[in-house]
């Protein structure tokens, strides 16, 4: 007898998790993000007919989505507000399509979200606000795309993230001092964008951080001597922008370093010996240029 209710429970258990469906507002968005981006001309189309657990790109798990991975699948739109209603979402992945339009605010409802890539895309409009409130986000793609606007303020919220990718945007204002908060990052892409102001001191609080990529962009100042103490750097990009003062001679204790990119700036002509002789260093350059000349002087470069 025990034996048979024993079965019973298995398979009433077996039979939940093999037939559960989704909530009504995870199906609706799911839905709402496939009528929005010409869902009938993805590459991997869903037969809306069939349950969800087959639908391509989507992760169930105890009656929840909880990973939506569509990319390179020909999305092609915005994307609609309701986005947020993926509540248990822990991974999005949009990844090489061809969106348009605004990130939806709603995405820092997503408290479970740990990694978003919406990378190579068209997507303008600002990063939301919002998004610091999905404070399990440890990895953001968002590269090649249009986002204008600043960084949010208080991005040091997400104290979980490790990887921050922002690269040819078109992101300006200065970057915020509570990125020192962000302790578990290990890679900081801004490259390529049109940021302005300093390099706050409060970046050399990142012990953890491996790239530090800033070239191309429109900062000015000098670099904080405590850089020196970030010594898990692998790679630090300053070069095509209007830094000045002296390279400091404390860059020579990152004894990981492997990239250092300091040209088309406008540092002083001296340069500690000991940088270049970094053990570590594969690729080097580094130029003074004088801010009352075009010519260049002093360049050392090696790849």
């Amino acid at each position: 007898m025990k034996t048979k209710i024993l079965l019973s429970l298995l398979f009433l258990a077996l039979s939940n998790s093999l037939f559960a469906t989704v909530s009504d507002p995870e199906r609706k968005a799911l839905l709402d993000i496939y009528n929005a981006t010409e869902g009938e001309n993805w590459n991997q189309k869903w037969d809306l007919n069939a349950p969800i657990e087959q639908w391509h790109g989507v992760t169930i798990n105890n009656g929840h989505v909880v990973q939506l991975d569509l990319s390179f699948n020909n999305l092609k739109g915005n994307l609609p507000n309701n986005l947020g209603d993926l509540s248990y979402l822990q991974s999005l992945n949009f990844h090489m399509n061809k969106l348009t339009g605004a990130i939806p605010s709603t995405i820092g409802e997503m408290e479970s979200l740990t990694s978003l890539n919406m990378a190579f895309n068209q997507i303008n409009g600002e990063i939301p606000k919002s998004i610091v409130n999905a404070t399990s986000l440890e990895s953001i793609s968002l590269f090649m795309n249009r986002l204008e606007g600043s960084l949010p303020r208080n991005i040091g919220l997400l104290s979980n993230l490790k990887e921050l990718v922002l690269y040819n945007n078109n992101l300006n204002g200065s970057i915020p001092s509570s990125i020192g908060e962000l302790t578990k990052l290990e890679e900081l892409h801004l490259s390529s964008n049109r940021l302005s102001g300093i390099i706050p001191v409060e970046i050399t609080q990142l012990k953890e951080l491996k790239t530090l990529s800033l070239f191309d962009n429109l900062m000015i100042g000098f670099i904080p001597n405590k850089i020196g103490t970030m010594i898990n750097l692998e790679e630090l990009s300053l070069a095509n922008n209007s830094f000045e003062g002296t390279v400091p001679g404390e860059i020579a204790n990152l004894n990981k370093l492997e990239t250092l990119m300091l040209n088309n700036n406008f540092f002083n002509e001296e340069l500690d010996v000991n940088i270049s002789q970094l053990a570590s260093l594969k690729n080097f350059k580094f130029n003074s240029t004088p801010r009352n000349s075009k010519e260049v002087q002093n360049i050392v470069v090696f790849d």
